[in-house]
């Protein structure tokens, strides 16, 4: 009897430390990915795609649904087991041109971030995305203006190492990507995480509009109750591979879903030059 008793006990106590494992298991983030593009397609789309999912497998942080349409961006019910915005704590963008979305469609997603407090990690040509929707625009913190030395050694400095994903990147260095030129952007609107150093640039350039020679590459900022990020980095799929690139969207995530804080503080001091 006594064994009988003592084998129970052993499994109530195996089954307790099971059943806290599974309630943490189960409370897993939800990702969706979009990766639709109207316009120019770009070809690290599909493994950028498939990378992220393969991170919140690697560190068990988030379950990711990749979608190539815009279906699941409504709150409104969808037939049979189609998930909507509601099933999701965060959405990625890797996308460019007019997406199709209708006008209630809109109102959901940019309710989704700004109401519900959830997040918003826009890739690279995320920034070509609805670029006459204003408050889509606004929401992002900033649109695509020309890319005038196009995929290039890239001069970058971090401006904040302290937010998650920045601290693997040194405070100087040389990364070959297509970095965007951005308008409707002013930095007393975001945090810069990093930027061009202008200094080693051809600014003679006429592609290059930006009188004040502030190149953002990567920030985040506070949209409503909800967390935007965005980075121009990701352009070559190779760079997907790069460990640094894959722990700085890691970060981004990560504080996006609310699962790590940052100081996203404004105004910041000026772009170093």
């Amino acid at each position: 009897m006594k064994a009988i008793r003592y084998g129970l006990l052993l499994f109530c106590i195996a089954l307790c430390i099971a059943c806290p494992a599974q309630s943490e298991n189960n409370q897993n983030k939800h990702l969706l990915v979009i990766g639709e593009e109207k316009g120019y397609r770009h070809e690290s789309v599909s493994h950028a795609m498939s990378t992220i999912e393969r991170l919140g497998k690697q560190t068990g942080l988030w379950d990711t649904t990749i979608r190539t349409d815009t279906e699941a961006l409504t709150k409104k019910k969808l037939e049979y087991n189609a998930k909507n915005l509601t099933n999701f704590d965060a959405v990625l963008f890797f996308t460019g041109g007019d997406l199709e979305m209708d006008d209630s469609q809109k109102a959901d997603f940019l309710s989704f971030i700004h109401d519900d407090g959830k997040g918003f990690i826009g890739v690279h040509s995320a920034a070509i995305t609805f670029t006459k929707w204003p408050e889509f625009v606004d929401m992002v913190g900033g649109t695509f203006d020309e890319h005038p030395w196009v995929t290039f050694d890239a001069p970058i400095i971090v401006e904040d190492s302290k937010f998650p994903g920045m601290e693997q990147w040194p405070k100087a260095f040389i990364l070959r990507d297509e970095i965007y030129q951005m308008k409707s952007f002013s930095r007393d609107k975001v945090h810069v995480l990093m930027s061009l150093d202008a200094s080693k640039l051809d600014l003679t350039n006429p592609k290059v509009h930006r009188a004040d020679h502030d190149f953002a590459v990567t920030w985040a900022k506070m949209y409503g109750k909800g967390r935007v990020y965005y980075s121009t980095l990701g352009h070559p799929e190779e760079n997907w591979d790069d460990p640094r690139l894959q722990q700085m969207y890691v970060g981004a995530i990560k504080w996006a879903m609310g699962l790590v804080d940052a100081d996203v503080s404004l105004p910041q001091t000026a772009s170093p030059k």
